[in-house]
C-alpha cells in the first residue's frame, strides 16, 4: 500500500458550489438582512428557493458548456434536484404568505435573467453581470418583508437601503482587485459610488422610511472605499478582500436588524 499525498484521489469541488468567493456574501446578506429583519415561515421558504437559485448557476452553465464526458447527466440530475427545492420553498412561501407579497420578485427577474446571459456566456465576472446580479439579490429583503407583514412602501425601502450596500460595494471590490493586479486606476468611481449610496440611505432616513443607523453604516462603507484607495496595491490581496468584505457585511446586516429590532 502506497500511503503517500500523490496516492490520495484529489477532493473534487462540488457541481453546484460557485468558485467567486464574493458572491457568497452579496448573495447571503440579503437573504440574512430579510429573515432576521422581518423573520417568518413563508421567508424561510424563499430563503431556500432564493439559495436554490444561486447554487443553480454552475449546473446551468456546465449544461451549456460540459467539462467531459458524464458531467452534463451529473449536472442535470443537480439541477433538477435544485429545481425541485425551489418550487417547494416558493411553494411553502405561497402557502403560508400569500401570492400578493412575492410580486417584488418581478422587479428581481430581469436583473437575475441579464446576470443568467452572461454567466452562460462564460462573462458572470463583467462589471455589467457582477453589478445585476447583485442588484438582483438586494431586491430580495422586500419580498421577506412583505411575507412578514410589512406594507410595501418600507419593504421596498429596506431593499433599496440592501442595494445602496451591495451595488457600490461591486464597484470598490472590482477597483481593489484591479489595483491589487498592478493597473493605474483612478480612484474617483468607487468613492462617487459608496458617496451615493450614502446619500440614498440619508435620503431614506431622512423620510423615515430606514432607521438612520443604516446611513451611519452607509458612512462607514464611504470611509472604507476611501481606505482602499489609499491601500498600497500589493496589501490588496483577493482572498484577504473577500474576507473584509464578509466582515463588513455581517457588521451592515447585523447593524441594520438590530436598527429595525430597537
Amino acid at each position: 500500500m502506497d500511503g503517500t499525498p500523490s496516492a490520495c484521489p484529489a477532493r473534487a469541488r462540488p457541481a453546484f458550489i460557485p468558485k467567486e468567493h464574493g458572491s457568497w456574501s452579496l448573495a447571503l446578506e440579503p437573504l440574512a438582512l430579510g429573515l432576521l429583519v422581518a423573520p417568518s415561515l413563508a421567508g424561510a421558504g424563499l430563503a431556500l428557493a432564493a439559495l436554490a437559485g444561486f447554487f443553480a448557476r454552475r449546473p446551468i452553465r456546465s449544461l451549456v458548456f460540459p467539462a467531459g464526458p458524464g458531467t452534463r447527466s451529473q449536472n442535470l440530475a443537480v439541477l433538477v434536484l435544485l429545481a425541485l427545492c425551489a418550487a417547494a420553498g416558493l411553494g411553502e412561501a405561497v402557502m403560508i404568505g400569500s401570492l400578493g407579497s412575492l410580486w417584488t420578485l418581478l422587479l428581481a427577474a430581469p436583473l437575475g435573467g441579464l446576470f443568467l446571459f452572461f454567466d452562460v456566456r462564460k462573462d458572470a465576472r463583467a462589471a455589467a453581470a457582477e453589478v445585476a446580479g447583485a442588484a438582483a439579490f438586494s431586491v430580495l429583503p422586500a419580498a421577506f418583508a412583505m411575507l412578514g407583514g410589512w406594507s410595501s412602501r418600507p419593504a421596498l425601502a429596506l431593499a433599496a437601503a440592501m442595494c445602496a450596500r451591495s451595488v457600490p460595494t461591486v464597484i470598490v471590490v472590482r477597483y481593489a482587485v484591479r489595483l491589487g493586479k498592478g493597473q493605474v486606476l483612478g480612484p474617483g468611481l468607487p468613492v462617487v459610488a459608496s458617496a451615493l449610496g450614502l446619500v440614498a440611505m440619508a435620503a431614506l432616513s431622512f423620510h423615515s422610511l430606514v432607521p438612520w443607523t443604516v446611513t451611519a453604516l452607509g458612512f462607514l462603507l464611504l470611509v472604507r472605499a476611501v481606505a482602499l484607495t489609499a491601500v498600497k496595491p500589493a496589501a490588496l490581496v483577493p482572498r484577504r478582500l473577500g474576507l473584509t468584505e464578509a466582515v463588513v457585511g455581517v457588521v451592515f446586516v447585523l447593524g441594520t436588524a438590530l436598527a429595525y429590532r430597537l
